[in-house]
């Protein structure tokens, strides 16, 4: 398999539900055309945005087979479903991912040292996996905060970068520093490090991350894209998108997935806000809620006509 580039904005899918807890594909055909009607240059399917911890090994396998097959080429599409801590049930999902069609594979970092043991551990279990899994098949890796963050070393990030395998990191860091060194480590490689925390995002690009993989490209990849492609172009403007997309950013603490399945409904994606990995009533809890998306939402549309208008 010749890799595709996997950089640009790459949405982390939300899985949409009927109420009665199956999987919605016709609300997912939506989903995936409104991703790339908004900009976005690839998909990240089967992810922990898409709630991959709760799905089945037959369910994770359907949708993954679907997204690659909607996205019919249009945009590269990546995949994990990687949520075992023991070796051989990774090497199931993961081979189940390969089997997709899609454009590259995605291994969880937490789960290549699920006990936190350090270098020795990740680097075992990584290599027991990459001597199994398809030599042609692009890889890319993932530190997903559940159930622990597991960081990579920069000694264990220049191991994966040498391999010549992957050809991205999904970074979690969260602080731009790493990322500047991250990206120095990958400079030169076909190795794209896409940040993925909203707060840093405009700075992480202007440093060389390469796009921007977090989970508010399920609200606005479009502002994020404009942001990557023409920002420096237009100082005064992009600095104000970028701080709107950090406040914005702030009320995924209030039940996401669910809030983002909560737009959706809004503009008429699918129709359930049903979450497998949220079972309480967000409204409940987070009072108030509809009016925080009133103003993600009016704030959205007000930074598209500002660079609408330009």
């Amino acid at each position: 398999m010749v890799a595709k580039k996997i950089e640009g904005i790459v949405p982390v899918m939300i899985t949409p539900f009927t109420e009665a807890g199956d999987i919605d594909y016709a609300g997912l055909e939506r989903l995936i055309e409104w991703y790339i009607a908004k900009g976005s240059d690839a998909l990240f399917a089967v992810c922990q945005s898409s709630e991959m911890a709760f799905l089945s090994l037959a369910e994770r396998e359907a949708l993954a087979k679907f997204v690659v097959r909607q996205a019919a080429g249009r945009v590269p599409v990546v995949v994990s479903g990687h949520v075992s801590d023991d070796p051989h049930g990774q090497l199931e999902e993961l081979l189940v991912a390969a089997n997709s069609g899609a454009d590259g594979v995605v291994l969880v970092t937490n789960h290549l040292d699920p006990k936190n043991r350090g270098t020795a551990a990740l680097r075992g279990n990584l290599k027991w996996l990459l001597d199994q899994l398809p030599k042609d098949m692009p890889l890319g890796l993932y530190e997903c905060p559940a159930p622990y963050r597991r960081l990579l070393s920069d000694d264990e990030l220049k191991f994966c970068i040498d391999s010549g395998r992957f050809v991205l990191l999904k970074d979690v860091s969260c602080d731009l520093a790493t990322v500047k060194r991250r990206v120095a480590l990958a400079a030169g490689t076909p190795f794209a490090i896409l940040n993925a925390n909203a707060a840093i995002a405009y700075d992480a690009m202007k440093a060389g991350s390469r796009g921007f993989n977090g989970v508010f490209t399920n609200f606005h990849p479009d502002l994020y894209k404009w942001l990557y492609t023409s920002g420096t172009k237009h100082p005064a403007l992009a600095d104000e998108v970028a701080t709107f997309l950090v406040l914005a950013a702030l009320s995924e603490a209030f039940g996401y997935p669910v809030l983002a399945k909560m737009y959706h409904q809004r503009i008429g994606t699918f129709a359930s806000i049903k979450s497998r990995t949220i079972t309480f009533d967000v409204r409940e809890r987070f009072w108030a809620l509809d009016a925080i998306l009133d103003k993600v939402v009016s704030g959205t549309e007000a930074m598209r006509a500002k660079i609408a208008a330009l």
